[in-house]
């Protein structure tokens, strides 16, 4: 049975929102010395397909929001299940967090991790003030997807897979 709950209040909030499974991504860009910058993100979502658009936003207090505010450009990597422990690393605001992570220039010139399932390099369309958050409209201007493998998925705090339904 739902129990009712009170918006306003930020932990009652958070455990409503929890319930709603999410893959996990990690957003890339550069930074103006040219030093990849990234984070892990579940707010990724596809927006368009005519025109090629997809959403995500960052809270307004990120250790790498300056980067992505400067940069008019960032890639969107869907990580694979086994990806947990990156995913972990890139939610902090570590300075070294890049320390042996192998990556690759996209079009743009942004990080891509070569363990994606799906690699979007974008274009800043539009940035838009959202709360506690800044919400990026991005065009998508190159892609690369796998055929084959299990996303990594975010559902009441912790990372896990996606169970198929059984035939």
């Amino acid at each position: 049975m739902l129990q009712p709950g009170d918006p306003g209040d930020p932990k009652q909030l958070r455990q409503a929102l929890g319930w709603f499974a999410t893959g996990v991504t990690i957003a890339t860009t550069l930074d103006p010395s040219g030093a990849p910058v990234g984070l892990t993100c579940n707010s990724f979502n596809s927006v368009s397909l005519e025109p090629p658009l997809v959403l995500w936003s960052l809270g307004r207090t990120s250790f790498s929001r300056p980067a992505f505010e400067r940069n008019e450009t960032f890639a969107i990597n869907v990580l694979p299940r086994e990806a947990a422990a990156m995913a972990q690393r890139f939610a902090r605001p570590l300075e070294d967090k890049w320390a042996g992570v192998a990556w690759a220039a996209g079009t743009s010139g942004v990080p891509r991790l070569p363990n994606a399932l799906a690699c979007f390099d974008c274009r800043v369309r539009e940035r838009f003030q959202g709360g506690d958050h800044l919400i990026f409209l991005g065009e998508i201007v190159a892609m690369d997807s796998r055929d084959a493998g299990e996303p990594l998925v975010f559902l009441r705090g912790r990372f896990g897979g996606f169970a198929p339904p059984r035939a």
